[in-house]
């Protein structure tokens, strides 16, 4: 097997010197995930300083290390440890003829990430890459690029931000053919004056396109007018996706199922006949999304549909828990992973559509919404009064703006869990969701190791 990396293209990359030969087939900088055969980057974070675990991942099987002081064992060493990866990034994208893929959006991102690499799969078995859970940002991107093997043909990476900017490097790296923005919501607003603002910074993953590259864009979204433009300003051309007739790619049937949805597309002169196997209104959105994105690169849309039939919902966004309680069985829907106004409005109306003997959830504070949080948080009445939620739990401060009759305000996911014990009966279905930091996930955790049954259909 051809090594991903070896001590000279290290060296010859990033501008070290290497204290021994080696081959790497893998690449990390986490020392939990070390492989045999990986080489590992110590990065300096905030916490921690990943040169402290290089005897570690050694011990675990790197063969060599990627830092900037002196250690023992084998390793190249670099003036900047960050700055010599995204130089192997550049590396590898260089290297590489694939047809590249970038995804960015408010929600959406890493579920149309997920769906396009898995119609990849289909396509070019042996080589499709992509970046793996949410590793979007500026070190998650460059190590995703950095693991792409040089006979890679199809790859899909996905592009975060939090602020103005953080797009921009990212594409540039990335050097995407295709350039997908799944939506714009209202997220992060803690760094931005406005919406509009949030459009500007997706936009910005057109900078990197490549030359005669496409842009794959949400009708439907509001801010349209604006990617548009901005994809017109640089001789971009766009293919859209959307429920109206404008849209090069939309629905002509639509047909709500209780795993997903069946769909008949028109995507330009063709049509796709094809089955969401994850449900919700929102997955119609990504699965246009993503046979746009198909047919941008020239792709097989109906292995593309078949792709999106297996489609099942990752843990923390939309996972189905069986729990085995005293006298039958409850329902879970692990949505824990974040939460903001767009993602939580979709998930409760996932809620809704759920037939249950009552409605349970678990909802934690949106972080990051700036001035307007209360705002946001109490338009969230609506969207739980539809959903016709018999018992709720409110976690964190920000979540003090929002009233319900049937809620009760908890102080973190500790109170939380004991409230979900004391409330969960067989025939329930709990829905859990909230931004990361407030640890909704260890609550789901703690249902699953205590009563968890196994997945659900």
């Amino acid at each position: 097997m051809t090594p991903l990396w070896t001590a000279e293209t290290v060296a010859a990359a990033t501008g070290g010197q290497a204290s021994a030969s080696f081959a790497a087939c893998g690449i990390t900088f986490d020392s939990r995930e070390v492989q045999p055969g990986d080489l590992f980057v110590a990065l300096r974070g905030q916490r921690a300083d990943g040169h402290d675990f290089v005897p570690d991942a050694l011990a675990r099987g790197a063969v060599a290390a990627l830092v900037d002081r002196p250690v023992k064992g084998a390793h190249v060493r670099v003036p900047d440890t960050l700055e010599a990866l995204r130089a192997l990034a550049r590396a590898a994208r260089a290297r590489s003829s694939a047809t590249v893929v970038g995804v960015t959006g408010s929600v959406g991102k890493t579920g149309v990430k997920e769906a396009l690499a898995a119609a990849f799969r289909r396509m070019a078995p042996e080589a499709t890459h992509a970046s793996v859970r949410s590793y979007n940002n500026h070190t998650g991107v460059p190590l995703s690029l950095a693991r792409m093997p040089a006979d890679t043909r199809l790859a899909v990476f996905e592009m975060g931000m939090n602020r103005a900017g953080e797009i921009r490097a990212l594409t540039r790296l990335v050097r995407p053919h295709v350039a997908v923005i799944t939506w714009v919501a209202s997220v992060h607003l803690e760094f931005f004056a406005s919406e509009e603002g949030i459009a500007e910074a997706k936009a910005e993953i057109l900078e990197g396109l490549e030359p005669g590259g496409v842009a794959v864009l949400p009708a439907d979204n509001r801010h349209f007018p604006r990617l548009a433009a901005a994809a017109d300003a640089r001789g971009v051309r766009v293919l859209s996706f959307g429920t109206g007739l404008e849209a090069h790619v939309r629905p002509i049937e639509v047909e709500p199922t209780p795993t997903g949805t069946r769909l008949l597309v028109r995507a330009a002169d063709e049509l796709v006949a094809c089955t969401v196997g994850i449900p919700g209104a929102h997955w119609i959105n990504n699965a246009l999304a993503v046979l746009a994105a198909v047919q941008a690169v020239g792709g097989d849309l109906a292995e593309a549909g078949l792709a999106l039939a297996g489609l099942s919902p990752p843990p923390g966004r939309g996972a189905r828990i069986r729990l085995a309680l005293p006298g039958g069985p409850a329902t879970l829907i692990d949505e824990s992973y974040n939460a903001n106004p767009a993602s939580m409005t979709a998930a409760l109306a996932v809620l809704a559509a759920q037939p249950a003997e009552r409605r349970l959830a678990v909802l934690g504070e949106m972080r990051e919404l700036g001035p307007r949080s209360a705002e946001w948080h109490r338009a969230l009445a609506e969207p739980i009064a539809q959903a016709r939620i018999a018992r709720l739990a409110l976690v964190g401060p920000g979540m003090a703006a929002l009233q319900a009759p049937q809620a009760v305000h908890l102080d973190d996911w500790t109170a939380a869990l004991a409230w979900a014990r004391a409330e969960l009966r067989p025939g329930d279905v709990l829905m859990v969701k909230g931004s990361n930091a407030v640890g909704l996930g260890h609550l789901v955790e703690a249902l699953r190791a205590e009563f968890a049954e196994g997945l659900g259909p």
